[in-house]
């Protein structure tokens, strides 16, 4: 059996624009490359994890993804989440015992971990499986592994964890839903933005985006408060 991690990522410029009232263009671009490499760390240290395949159109996470042993496709010519995951698993597919992890980039609290209890006992079954880790508001889908990779049509956007959980029943397959706060924080609004700054100071973990929040003054103007606590 073949894991491979999946991390559809679209151009850095101008990212998170849901971010703009807070944050400058480059601040973003920098905040969301940041987040990309923890996310990139974390499969590639994870034991269960044997491949990693990025899905970008962008030079620069190409390079990014490349350093960390990974593979590059490209973005199909219809864009978004759907038909970059839909055509990451129809590559996966032509291979067999082959399972699919998909993983967003903007989840910098993943941790190997949070992967391994994910995959810990997935694929044992010689019937399809479908195991989905939904986001803190139960809204969206921040972890989604297949065996086979094309077990179920995607349904990304928004209500997507429920809308994936009903695809699977309707493949026959009974989804496995997995709780993980660390997977389950994505980074879209000003809100999230607080709430990873505080949990990634109470943590203490060494991330890049936290050493990026820091050094660019981000921290301070997000979370004033944690500052001067520890001054």
């Amino acid at each position: 059996m073949t894991t491979t991690a999946v991390i559809p990522i679209k151009q850095l410029v101008d990212a998170k624009q849901r971010l703009s009232g807070v944050l400058t263009s480059d601040e973003r671009t920098r905040l969301f490359r940041a987040m990309v490499e923890d996310v990139l760390v974390a499969v590639e240290v994870c034991p269960l994890i044997d491949e990693i395949l990025v899905v970008t159109s962008d030079d620069d996470v190409q390079e990014l993804a490349r350093g960390f042993g990974a593979s590059v496709m490209s973005e199909p010519e219809n864009p978004g989440l759907i038909p970059a995951v839909t055509a990451a698993a129809k590559r996966l597919s032509e291979a067999l015992d082959s399972t699919l992890v998909f993983v967003p980039g903007d989840v910098p609290l993943i941790t190997p971990e949070d992967l391994e209890v994910v995959l810990d006992g997935f694929g044992s079954s010689p019937a399809a499986e479908f195991t989905i880790v939904p986001a803190s508001d139960l809204g969206g889908s921040n972890c989604v592994v297949c065996s086979p990779p094309d077990c179920i049509e995607f349904g990304f956007g928004e209500d997507s964890f429920r809308r994936h959980l009903r695809l699977a029943e309707t493949r026959g397959i009974a989804p496995t839903v997995t709780r993980l706060p660390g997977i389950g924080l994505d980074v879209d609004t000003p809100e999230d933005l607080n709430e990873l700054a505080q949990m990634l100071y109470e943590s203490g973990q060494e991330k890049a985006t936290f050493s990026y929040l820091l050094e660019s003054g981000i921290l301070e103007r997000v979370c004033p408060d944690l500052l001067r606590l520890e001054a």
